[in-house]
């Protein structure tokens, strides 16, 4: 029997539009925004329930030290690469760090693409202007098109309906990908194929012998294998635009409690998370796992309000502090963080991105990041946790599937002049795949340590 929807709880989810709300779009349609969140309210949902009390179940482990959260996508997904080519590549890959780490590290991996929904952007001003032309920002395809035309640029709901469709059509891949066979661990060298041959193939080409050894030996011995044919792989992206959010949440038939259904996992970002804003009021309703960026400047007053407004109860695996604090900084910064948080004793599951708190621009013009300040920002997470005797429980990073060039450094030696070779993202420069391997060799060697 279905629980009913407690008119209070409905009443709760539309308190946000009361607040201060940052980084949304001005509609220059109300009416066709209103039709649009109609439409978006009586469509299917896009996860479910059960599916998100999973993953709250797999971030506490990972919170316990039991386990380690994987997750990477794109910086801004767009409509137009939403292909299964692309879709495939970036599966394969997270898929093969996730292999990478497991056996590296002995330890589970709690696997989650920035997919399926990774469409909003923040922006540090509402408009741009070139050669004198004015016209709003770019805030990604949910929202309004890169081209720089008033036509591209002006706000458009019917964009939230496409977000949607295009979701749905990445998550029937992600689910036809990783339950359908191709993820079958007795499968990993194909998931190299098509990519460029670099150091850390032939690094992971080595580790896929020692595990097709591995299998043989225990299939000899009379082993079950069902456990290897498939994998969980759950979506998060950030809960920016809360006219798609609110339309997406939906009232759990078991037991009456609201769900973002547009995700398993949102984050609020470091622009939005204000105690007193729209972000924190409406996520601090929903039972979704919820994520926080936490950037350098973040006290560790602020850790413990936020857990105060969105984890009170200190239910595990509820909560996720995702740190975004740039390689030179992590060091002194995070620390403090660890300290007091700790001291409170509510569960968190501590988790870096290493990749917003080291952009650069290069000589020649590219927004872009130094290999080897990710690997450092995650080095000194570790280091930092290990000082205090907490756990780092995981890593949050910007990656792509395919062979671009927009991240300096790693295995292949990517320099300024080879930037141009394949620069490809329309906002922040993403791992490709080779580095991403690397990374993961590299993240495997800090699990090792820690565990020893």
């Amino acid at each position: 029997m279905s629980v009913p929807a407690d008119p209070a709880v409905l009443a709760g989810l539309d308190a946000w539009r009361s607040l201060p709300v940052r980084q949304q779009p001005t509609w220059p349609d109300q009416t066709a925004l209103t039709a649009v969140s109609e439409r978006l309210a009586a469509s299917p949902p896009l996860v479910f329930a059960g599916e998100a009390d999973a993953l709250r179940d797999h971030l506490a482990k990972a919170q316990r030290g039991e386990a380690f959260l994987l997750q990477g996508g794109d910086c801004a997904e767009v409509f137009a690469e939403a292909d299964a080519g692309r879709i495939r590549n970036k599966i394969k890959t997270i898929l093969q760090m996730a292999i990478v780490l497991t056996y590296g590290a002995s330890m589970p991996i709690v696997k989650m693409g920035r997919m399926a929904g990774q469409y909003a952007k923040p922006r540090s001003s509402d408009q741009e202007t070139r050669d004198g032309v004015t016209l709003p920002a770019y805030r990604g395809d949910i929202v309004n098109g890169h081209d720089f035309t008033e036509a591209s640029r002006t706000p458009d709901p019917q964009r939230l309906l496409d977000a949607y469709h295009t979701s749905a059509s990445t998550l029937n891949l992600i689910r036809a990908f990783t339950m359908g066979g191709f993820a079958d661990m007795r499968r990993v060298h194909e998931w190299n194929k098509g990519f460029t041959v670099t150091p850390a193939y032939r690094s992971y080409e080595g580790m896929a012998n020692e595990i097709d050894r591995a299998i043989r030996f225990m299939s000899a011995a009379g082993a079950d294998f069902d456990a290897l044919r498939t994998v969980e792989f759950y979506a998060g992206h950030e809960g920016l635009l809360l006219d798609y959010e609110r339309p997406l949440t939906r009232i759990d038939s078991r037991n009456g409690n609201p769900y973002d259904c547009s995700a398993h996992f949102l984050w609020i970002g470091e622009r939005t998370r204000q105690l007193d804003g729209a972000h924190i009021d409406y996520f601090s309703r929903v039972h979704n796992p919820i994520g926080v960026k936490l950037g350098p400047t973040t006290t560790g007053d602020d850790a413990l309000a936020l857990m105060d407004a969105l984890n009170p109860e200190g239910i595990p695996g509820r909560l996720t502090f995702i740190t975004r604090m740039g390689a030179g900084t992590i060091r002194d910064a995070l620390p403090p963080l660890l300290e007091k948080v700790a001291a409170d004793g509510r569960p968190v599951l501590w988790v870096c991105d290493p990749m917003h708190g080291n952009t650069i621009t290069s000589s020649n013009g590219y927004k872009t990041r130094r290999f080897s300040d990710v690997i450092d920002e995650v080095r000194g997470f570790f280091e930092a946790h290990k000082a205090a005797g907490t756990i780092p429980g995981g890593v949050h990073v910007e990656l792509t599937g395919d062979d671009v060039t927009e991240v300096l450094g790693g295995a292949e030696e990517i320099d300024e002049i080879g930037l141009a070779r394949s620069y490809e993202t329309l906002v922040d420069p993403r791992l490709n795949h080779a580095q991403s391997l690397e990374m993961a060799f590299l993240v495997a060697e800090m699990l090792r340590e820690r565990t020893a």
